[in-house]
Formats: structure tokens, C-alpha cells, sequence
């Protein structure tokens, strides 16, 4: 998916990297890195008061649930970039026509479905959602938030727009938008709408196959 030109949008942030497979890889180092630094201490904590005092164990407790909730927000921040909103069904209608002229027939389907766009970059595998987009690279999946311009539109005119600017420079889009979550992909999985989870199944059987 090769761009003869950048996004317009990338002259708003002139100082943010142009994001490829290495940056991708850091920045999954770095989050899972970060939360480790969140998460390892309140373990230490916890199995430092239960070889103190068994009778530490509540704060022990406390520590622990400390350590699991920690992770637990940081796989909801990373679903909630494509949770689904309120639509007009009239609107919402006709968008959806135009949505599903862009998409494959298996795409038209996995949309209509679960509300994501599945679309293969150079990057990895794209779920474009209507205000913002999954991306499986390699074993992490990135969360980015990122929405068209006009927020009057009907969700399905935004998934267009961002799959067109997605199709027209990858690279500029994930630069544009912005990270908000990088990591296991069961993590998110698991936060997402019942009926979202297919989309990021399919995304995995793509990426196993490439």
C-alpha cells in the first residue's frame, strides 16, 4: 500500500516520527514495558506483606487486585477507540451502501457484523472503526484513536473516510493518529462488544496466514 503522497493532516504534527514496522515494535516495548512498571511492585508489595504478617493479607489483597486492574484499564482504553456510538438509522443507512461499495464481499460482511472495517496494510491488519482503528502487527495489536473531520457525518460515512485515508498513505495515517493502547490482543478482545470480537478473530486468521 505504497503512498505517492502524504496526508495533508501529517503538517499538524511535524514532530511525531513516520511510523513503520521498527517504531511499531518500539512502541510495543515500551507499553508493555510500562506497565510492567506499574504492575511488578504491587506484587512485590503484596508478596512482601504476606512474608511479613499473614495478617497483612487484606492490603496483600489490596495489592494484588491493584496489579490485575492496572492492566484491566489498559486494555479498556484500548477498546474504547472502536466502541460503537448512537446512529440515526436513516443516515446511517445510505452510508452504509457507500461503506460497503469499498469493501470485498468477506469485509462487507465482518462490517456489517461487528461494525469494523477489515482492511490489509504493509503495516499488519487494520479494523477501522468510526473513531478510530486496530491494527495487528505481528503478535501486538495497536489501538489508535483517530476520527474524520466532520463528526456530523453517519458512522459509516466515518469508517469511509478513514479507510480511504488509511488506503491512500498507511504509513501517514498511523503517524497522524494516536496511540492509546499497544499489547495483547486477548486484552482488548475481551473489552470489546460480544459482537466486535469476530472482527479481531478474523484479523488474527489474516495475520496468521500472511
Amino acid at each position: 500500500m505504497a503512498s505517492a503522497a502524504r496526508l495533508p493532516e501529517l503538517s499538524a504534527v511535524p514532530w511525531r516520527q513516520l511510523v513503520d514496522a521498527s517504531y511499531l515494535r518500539r512502541q510495543g516495548r515500551l507499553w508493555t514495558f510500562f506497565m510492567y512498571c506499574h504492575v511488578v511492585p504491587f506484587i512485590a508489595i503484596g508478596v512482601g506483606l504476606l512474608w511479613l504478617n499473614l495478617l497483612a493479607a487484606p492490603v496483600a489483597i489490596a495489592a494484588f487486585l491493584h496489579a490485575w486492574i492496572i492492566p484491566e484499564l489498559y486494555g479498556l482504553r484500548g477498546a474504547n477507540v472502536v466502541r460503537a456510538r448512537p446512529q440515526s438509522s436513516t443516515a446511517e443507512s445510505t452510508a452504509q451502501g457507500l461503506l460497503g461499495d469499498l469493501l470485498n464481499h468477506d469485509a462487507r460482511e465482518l462490517q456489517r457484523d461487528t461494525g469494523l472495517a477489515l482492511q490489509e496494510g504493509e503495516l499488519g491488519t487494520w479494523l477501522v472503526g468510526e473513531a478510530g482503528a486496530l491494527l495487528l502487527h505481528e503478535k501486538r495489536l495497536y489501538c489508535f484513536c483517530v476520527k474524520a473531520t466532520d463528526s456530523e457525518l453517519p458512522p459509516s460515512d466515518r469508517i469511509a473516510h478513514l479507510l480511504l485515508a488509511l488506503r491512500s498513505d498507511e504509513q501517514g495515517f498511523a503517524t497522524v493518529a494516536n496511540l492509546a493502547f499497544a499489547g495483547a490482543p486477548w486484552r482488548v478482545r475481551r473489552r470489546l462488544d460480544p459482537g466486535m470480537r469476530d472482527a479481531i478473530d478474523a484479523a488474527r486468521r489474516i495475520s496468521v496466514r500472511a
